[in-house]
């Protein structure tokens, strides 16, 4: 089920763009859920109820996403249509209401997705899967790869456009038209950062904050300090998912095109554990993979959840086909 991109919506950018904008997304019935999290904080996670004995799928959304993602809504959508039972977990502050601790999410929130899986693991009656989008899916390679636990309870796992290295991609972020991305981001992180220094003044440099015109500035002056990290650089270097794919055990894939404007196709992977697929497509954007309609994205991780097949090292996906001739090359290039 190889992605090609119709010929009505050419280009990364477009291929972006056209499907979180333009693109008519289902009505999906989703029944809200407040949880108090560990820490005392509380996570919104957004449910649909399926039928006993059926598949469970959860969503990981990306940078600002929620439920309502276009993402999030196509896949839930099919997830309904098929009488399996999904959920959507809010990342801190994602969910419409500000949240309440000293803290908002990160790329390698390993523990928060560790924590949100095992509790949802205990109301699923049949199959298990875990599939997270962007930032999203980074955080879910990161937690398969370093717990290594995901085995006990993951039947499958799927990754779309996670920044893999986030170094990397937050160069191409900051570069040439990409910073329209960045700008849309800082939009909405910027008054989230004001209010939570409204609940904990002091919290972090609120000049830093506001001046800054990038994610590394952001990065440097808000995630790393609140998550843990010494700066920017050490969060980008430890919270990249491209360090664990060697150690992930769960039939996993991962689903990124070439022509991603946020992770360039030079920047992917080349080779990960025998479980993980590594399928890069020459096109389909940052989470754009569109045709007539939302439809292609939810159908492949759908697929892959149910053949929960062993996946195979990148090169001989090259040979099986996972990954053609043209964009075999590009990865070397």
């Amino acid at each position: 089920m190889h992605y090609r991109a119709p010929f009505w919506l050419p280009g990364g950018h477009l291929q972006t763009i056209a499907p979180a904008v333009w693109f008519a997304k289902p009505p999906v019935a989703f029944r809200r859920e407040r949880w108090q999290a560990p820490d005392g904080d509380f996570v919104d996670v957004d449910l649909i109820d399926g039928q006993p004995g059926q598949p469970f799928v959860v969503l990981f959304h990306g940078l600002e996403g929620s439920s309502d993602s276009h993402y999030a809504r196509a896949l839930m959508a099919q997830v309904a249509q098929r009488g399996w039972s999904g959920a959507v977990p809010h990342f801190r502050g994602c969910s419409g209401e500000a949240n309440l601790g000293p803290r908002f999410y990160h790329s390698g929130d390993a523990e928060e997705v560790d924590w949100v899986l095992r509790r949802l693991r205990q109301r699923a009656s049949g199959r298990f899967y875990a599939a997270g989008v962007s930032l999203g899916g980074n955080a879910l390679l990161c937690w398969l790869g370093q717990s290594r636990h995901g085995a006990e309870f993951v039947d499958a796992a799927a990754a779309v456009s996670a920044p893999l290295d986030l170094a990397q991609g937050g160069k191409a972020l900051s570069a040439g038209a990409n910073r329209l991305y960045t700008r849309m981001f800082l939009q909405t992180l910027k008054p989230k950062c004001l209010a939570k220094l409204e609940q904990f003044p002091g919290l972090f440099e609120r000049e830093a904050m506001l001046a800054a015109r990038d994610l590394h500035a952001f990065d440097n002056a808000v995630t790393a300090p609140l998550h843990g990290y010494r700066d920017a650089d050490d969060y980008w270097h430890r919270a990249s998912a491209k360090h664990v794919l060697h150690d992930i055990t769960v039939p996993t894939l991962v689903l990124n095109a070439l022509n991603d404007p946020f992770l360039p196709g030079r920047h992917l992977p080349r080779s990960a554990a025998p479980a993980v697929v590594l399928e890069y497509p020459r096109h389909g954007g940052h989470v754009g993979f569109a045709g007539n309609n939302l439809d292609w994205l939810p159908q492949r991780l759908l697929q892959f959840f149910e053949r929960g097949s062993a996946a195979t090292p990148l090169a001989q996906s090259c040979q099986a086909g996972h990954i053609d001739h043209p964009a075999k090359a590009a990865l070397h290039g």
